[in-house]
């Protein structure tokens, strides 16, 4: 039930951490992956980490922004493999403003990429996946979905949306085979946290806050991404789920 063999699946933000992650789960589960993201020398060392798994992957460099055309970059996306049949909207900006110092345009660009870019770039989608009667749409959450931390007012506000967002599309596309999730990270090393993992105290104090006793490794990702991704969660939609070593459970 988590053979990916035959699906295609386009993964934002893939130029490291948690979307490279994903991308190389996906493909070794069986899907042709196309990864995209703004960087290209990061962008070819995921297409490196994927092939040399085994993998079949493609890459599409660009920058998402609701001022892109985002039709475009789902047609682009399709040339490789065919329409897309699971979206990964992993893409996010974190700028860790206080909330004195957050303005419009820090706003504006934070609500975009986070929460506006992963429903209009679905948008785009859902009609091959309607096609086919099957998709699945995984949007990345936080811990920030409902809680709130230090300097992350802009950022909160963007992961709380995504949580409401993912039902909001679940109620709108699953009646067309087309489930809406979302994945809800703990503390994991990624460019986004790398701040926080360089002071051990921090480092340890999280660890401490899981009920499991330890952060994130990346490969704790695999497991919930091929679910989600594939038939196995036939009966899972709107949901987002917590992946963060019981840390929301204390």
């Amino acid at each position: 039930m988590v053979e990916l063999t035959g699906k295609v699946a386009l993964v934002t933000g893939a130029t490291s951490g948690i979307g490279r992650q994903q991308a190389l789960a996906l493909s070794k589960a069986g899907a042709k992956v196309v990864v995209l993201g703004r960087r290209a020398e990061q962008l070819e060392e995921t297409v490196a980490c994927v092939r040399k798994a085994g993998g079949e992957v493609s890459a599409l460099q660009g920058a998402l922004a609701m001022d892109d055309n985002l039709a475009n970059i789902a047609s682009q996306a399709a040339e490789f493999y065919g329409d897309i049949d699971i979206l990964f909207n992993t893409a996010g900006v974190n700028l860790r403003q206080h909330a004195d110092d957050v303005t419009m345009d820090s706003w504006k660009t934070t609500l975009d990429l986070n929460l506006a870019v992963p429903f209009f770039l679905a948008q785009q989608l859902v009609p091959g996946m309607r096609k086919k009667g099957w998709g699945r749409i995984v949007n990345i959450a936080s811990l920030q979905s409902t809680r709130a931390f230090a300097n992350g007012i802009a950022y909160g506000a963007s992961k709380g949306g995504i949580s409401q967002l993912t039902r909001a599309m679940a109620e709108a596309w699953s009646a067309d085979g087309i489930n809406c999730n979302a994945i809800a990270p703990g503390f994991f090393p990624t460019e986004l946290t790398a701040r926080l993992f360089e002071d051990e105290a921090t480092t340890q104090r999280l660890a401490d806050s899981t009920a499991i006793g330890r952060n994130g490794k990346l490969d704790d990702l695999d497991g919930v991404t091929v679910f989600l991704a594939s038939s196995a969660s036939d009966y899972i939609t709107g949901q987002t789920i917590s992946v963060d070593g019981g840390f929301t459970a204390r």
